[in-house]
């Protein structure tokens, strides 16, 4: 037994606990519309977004306004945030910083633009931790996003507050996106589906596609598999990238028995005893399914770990030293947290490694293209230990504190950003605190379907915690 107090804004409203195809259906249908829809939805965030500390911008009367006569869309009229690292017309993009005074976006990027010819309607942009750097945000001086299932618990990040409001049920369907785990990470903590896509899959705005290696991936949160299918479906018939085969319309298990491999380690860092014992759970359930899994060591070099964090570092560095040329002439690299300018000091003691660390990144998917000849999806714990609580990772604590901390607990996402392969979060198993806890599925570049028809498969089989029918086990 545990004693929590979820969170929640689920009730008899126009959203009531539909996910986004059954709000799509439901306005398509007549039976309500979008502006009440979009006004039930303000109503929760407001509701809810002060305590999860959720919410970085607010855009009421352009959704009010747009709800009244709402693009087409399979998604036409269905209420959603953007992630504050993603420009949309007339709201600053933070990124989840206070270093300086943005301006409004005079434009969509191009994430939002194709977003909204879904038909989504944008409420607002959601929080995340300091440029995305943190798994948990917790700012010192915009607050912490907290998890609707225990708000002494970080909801994680970058993706938080996303996450956060559709766990709480405040929205159906969230944009999120990933450069380290941050779609996959708070999906896993919060309860939820989050698929991060192949490199290249989805339309993404130009800072995210300059990258030397392209590591950040965009896409969205959901509760069920048929929205997170849905979405894909959606955004392909906008934004088509003809290097890579066409998801197309999942919309159930696949029949093929698959080969899977199961990893519970990971370079100098292995999933807790409890979390690898769940891991194995399920690795049995998918046997009992037909599917043939085998334990395998980590298909990860021993580079990987500081490659990646050496590469992540110079995201940082570049967002320090370009700071009022990126961000305008009100940056002041002061005012950030002491993740954000310790990895720029990495960066900047080991500038000399960066093109030999910089080269392996982007040789990795050739490893992984190798790897998957064998296999057709590799089944991990999405993170390495429990939820931690809020203040395990602010962001306040010297650098080596957070970084070693961080490190523990992201041990298994990173890989999928560097390879650009897809890998999916599922809501499988709860910890023993009962935290949601995520289970991670990755497959080959371009094989999304796969890891589509395999989560219908085990949503089919496992019933996804839903925090409003919370019940201790």
């Amino acid at each position: 037994m545990w004693d929590m107090s979820p969170l929640h804004a689920f009730g008899d409203d126009a959203l009531g606990e539909l996910d986004a195809v059954g709000v799509a259906e439901r306005i398509a249908s007549g039976e309500v519309s979008a502006s009440e829809v979009v006004d039930a939805a303000i109503a929760r965030i407001d509701a809810v977004g002060p305590a999860l500390g959720a919410v970085a911008a607010r855009a009421y009367d352009a959704a009010r306004a747009e709800a009244a006569a709402p693009r087409p869309g399979f998604f036409s009229g269905v209420p959603t945030l953007v992630k504050d690292n993603a420009d949309v017309a007339g709201l600053p993009t933070q990124q989840g910083a206070d270093a300086w005074r943005g301006a409004p976006a005079a434009v969509d990027g191009d994430f939002a633009r194709m977003y909204r010819a879904t038909g989504v309607v944008v409420l607002g942009k959601s929080q995340l931790s300091e440029f995305g750097f943190s798994a948990s945000a917790e700012h010192p001086r915009l607050g912490a996003v907290r998890n609707p299932w225990d708000l002494d618990y970080t909801a994680g990040a970058s993706s938080s507050g996303a996450s956060a409001l559709v766990a709480a049920g405040a929205v159906p369907l969230a944009h999120a996106n990933d450069g380290g785990g941050s779609i996959r990470i708070p999906a896993a903590v919060n309860g939820l589906v989050g698929l991060k896509p192949t490199r290249g899959r989805i339309a993404q705005d130009k800072m995210m596609r300059e990258m030397p290696v392209r590591i950040v991936a965009d896409g969205v949160v959901t509760r069920s598999v048929r929205d997170t299918a849905a979405f894909y479906r959606e955004a392909e018939k906008v934004y088509r990238n003809l290097k890579l085969p066409p998801i197309g319309d999942i919309a159930g298990p696949g029949r093929r028995r698959l080969r899977i491999a199961l990893v519970t380690e990971s370079v100098g860092r292995n999933a807790a005893p409890d979390v690898a014992e769940l891991t194995r759970g399920v690795g049995a359930m998918l046997e009992q399914m037909g599917h043939r899994v085998e334990v395998v060591a980590p298909p990860v070099p021993d580079s990987f770990a500081d490659d990646f964090l050496l590469y992540w570092s110079l995201l940082s560095l570049y967002s320090v030293k370009m700071g009022k040329r990126t961000f305008g002439p009100t940056f002041d690299a002061s005012k950030l947290d002491n993740l954000t300018l310790g990895l720029a000091r990495h960066c900047r003691r080991n500038l000399h490694r960066l093109p030999l660390a910089t080269a392996r990144m982007a040789a990795s998917k050739r490893t992984s293209a190798a790897f998957f000849a064998d296999y057709d999806v590799v089944l991990t714990p999405t993170l390495a230990h429990a939820t931690p609580r809020i203040g395990h990772l602010d962001p306040t604590q010297p650098f080596e504190v957070i970084m070693e901390r961080l490190l523990d607990w992201v041990a298994f996402t990173p890989l999928q950003n560097a390879t650009g392969d897809p890998a999916i979060s599922l809501p499988l198993v709860r910890d023993a605190q009962g935290m949601p806890l995520g289970m991670m599925f990755a497959a080959q570049q371009g094989h999304e379907a796969t890891l589509l028809e395999l989560a219908f498969e085990l949503e089919e089989a496992v019933d996804f915690a839903a925090i409003q029918a919370h019940q201790p086990l």
